[in-house]
């Protein structure tokens, strides 16, 4: 076999494999420009403007993104009634749309959510945590979301109803557990999502970091702020508890936490204070 011929045959065995990698997500990328494209349907319009009335102050060319998002999300992935509840498009528009706000400027999707467990209130969790001696105590939790590394957003939706009926108490599990699937992308929550490389993913570190030790050490002297304790559980909820006050709070954020807003509105690519 010729040099030449068996060149040709690589860069034709290299092509042909491109093109399995790459079909299956130009073919996704096509069908989500197809359905974004559709009419956002009346009914989904309702019920964005009574039960998410944070939308109602973003500008038009942001609302209309994300009434694009919410089409594609809602096209991807499965909502799963959990307890007996049976999901209706009340529920999946609603939590549809509180999602969407994470992606307006990001853009893309949430590409490690696999579907959306909704409970009608509250449910209970199991929980493992090992003390000292390596002795292991088991327990449960009542809790109003949680998202799983595989995929699984859980969500209350009492819980959703509240976050989203008031959008400027900076409290909204919609926000917190799909602010947890960013961060899940490429691999466990660790407060790091996908902002840039080198000097960009340096500095979200440094400020991150300093802004994490300052709210435990503010929480160790008896002081309460505008970012809630539970945030001082881990780098991973602090972030996701930066970003319901970042997209509920914006400008108290902003004023507060100058350097934290700058850094979630690098991460997001949006400036809410504007809204």
């Amino acid at each position: 076999m010729s040099a030449l011929i068996a060149v040709g045959l690589l860069v034709a065995v290299a092509a042909a494999a491109t093109g399995l990698f790459a079909g299956p997500t130009l073919a996704r990328l096509w069908r989500r420009r197809r359905i974004a494209r559709r009419p956002f349907p009346a009914a989904w319009r309702d019920i964005v403007r009574r039960r998410v009335p944070l939308v109602r102050e973003l500008p038009a060319a942001q609302q209309l993104r994300l009434k694009q998002h919410v089409q594609v999300l809602l096209a991807e992935v499965p909502f799963v009634g959990c307890a007996g509840l049976e999901v209706d498009d009340e529920m999946r528009v609603t939590i549809a749309a509180q999602a969407a706000l994470l992606l307006l400027g990001r853009g893309g999707s949430f590409g490690n959510v696999r579907e959306v467990l909704v409970y009608p209130g509250h449910f209970a969790a199991p929980r493992r945590e090992q003390g000292p001696g390596g002795i292991v105590h088991e327990g449960r939790d009542v809790l109003a979301g949680q998202s799983w590394e595989r995929g699984q957003v859980i969500v209350a939706w009492d819980a959703v109803l509240d976050g989203a009926a008031d959008p400027h108490d900076g409290a909204n599990v919609v926000i917190h557990e799909f602010a947890h699937q960013l961060d899940q992308d490429t691999g466990a929550a660790n407060g790091a999502p996908y902002v840039g490389r080198g000097a960009v993913q340096q500095t979200w570190a440094r400020v991150m970091n300093r802004e994490f030790d300052a709210l435990r050490a503010r929480l160790a002297r008896g002081e309460h702020g505008l970012i809630d304790a539970y945030a001082a559980t881990s780098p991973a909820e602090f972030f996701a508890v930066a970003s319901e006050v970042f997209f509920e709070r914006p400008a108290a954020l902003a004023a507060e936490h100058p350097a934290l807003y700058e850094q979630l509105g690098r991460c997001y690519r949006l400036d809410p204070v504007t809204w």
